[in-house]
């Protein structure tokens, strides 16, 4: 509750909680105070700040167009993605992880064995990092800051690489699900979790979690709050959540998300601005932005407060539209 105007003291500050600005309190009313975040400027600022990338992607009804696009956006402000370069080769259905300073994008269709990387805070083209131990397709990635974890949609295979390194990927342990394709995951500093998949024939909502920094199998974390695939995860330092994705019957507009450090089933957020699916999502410490999209095939970017609750506000657009696009940033909940 504000204070009467004749209590407030000049030059008091407060941070409005509707513009999600910081204020001061002058002659007798508050002001929007002007603030030096370089961060803060536009979806394609140019100094690092808390990037989020969206790579690769296809456009149906052609399934020809298969896209080598990279593109960024700064997650702290709103706008359009900016084109930041392209894949080895143009991907669709792979999934991608990071450090604070790389990006990771691994496998694909057709099912790929690479594992491709980039430099975020900077703009160019994916070098080639090394493999994975099998093929992936449609498989799941998380990371901390040290290193990457891939669920390979290949059995219940769950490989590891070091971030910081090339070369190729070992065997980290065994999903509790075999077979689960196009799911959605996320991580704190410690613990990944990932589920959401498909598994012929049928959704499934189960979640995983595993140790990053040790090796072993998953164990069962709890459930989605309704069972789909097909959607985008992302995670601060303490919550993952997950937005759209398919029932088995029809697209969903849910947004559910879990505490990471805790075990249980995933609670209701919000809704996002439609339903859809094989979207992408991607975090900083506060904010999750997912892009694209296949029903209808989109290059909507919108994005939600992850320490709230509540619907996802529209972010701005792709430079193409796309769906079974992969995303990362370098300010997510594992560093």
């Amino acid at each position: 509750m504000s204070l009467p105007p004749s209590e407030v003291p000049q030059g008091a500050i407060r941070f409005n909680t509707d513009s999600q600005r910081l204020e001061f309190y002058a002659q007798g009313e508050w002001w929007v105070m002007s603030t030096d975040t370089p961060n803060l400027a536009t979806a394609g600022d140019p100094t690092p700040g808390a990037r989020g990338l969206f790579m690769g992607g296809h456009n149906e009804p052609d399934p020809s167009s298969v896209f080598d696009i990279i593109d960024y956006v700064n997650i702290s402000s709103t706008g359009n993605a900016i084109n930041f370069g392209d894949l080895v080769s143009s991907e669709q259905e792979a999934n991608a992880c990071s450090s604070s300073t790389r990006g990771f994008y691994f496998g694909g269709d057709p099912a790929e064995i690479k594992i491709e990387t980039i430099v975020i805070s900077s703009t160019g083209n994916a070098t080639e990092y090394g493999d994975l131990t099998a093929t992936s397709k449609t498989g799941i990635g998380m990371a901390n800051a040290t290193r990457g974890v891939a669920y390979l949609n290949n059995g219940n295979t769950i490989n590891y690489f070091a971030l910081a390194s090339t070369g190729t990927a070992q065997n980290f342990g065994d999903a509790t699900f075999s077979g689960g394709s196009q799911g959605m995951g996320g991580a704190s500093s410690t613990r990944g979790v990932f589920g959401g998949t498909f598994i012929n024939p049928a959704a499934n909502g189960n979640l995983d979690f595993i140790t990053i920094a040790t090796l072993g199998n998953g164990t069962d974390f709890g459930d989605l709050a309704i069972a789909r695939y097909g959607g985008s995860g992302a995670s601060n330092s303490t919550r993952a959540v997950f937005m759209n994705g398919y029932t088995g019957s029809a697209t969903t507009n849910t947004i559910d998300f879990i505490t990471i450090a805790t075990l249980g089933n995933a609670q209701d957020f919000g809704d996002t601005i439609a339903a859809n699916l094989y979207t992408a999502g991607s975090a900083s410490s506060t904010r999750m932005v997912s892009a694209g999209g296949g029903s209808p095939i989109s290059n909507v970017i919108e994005y939600i407060q992850i320490s709230t609750t509540g619907d996802a506000v529209d972010f701005g657009d792709l430079t193409q539209k796309r769906r079974h696009l992969e995303a990362c940033s370098n300010a997510h909940g594992g560093l």
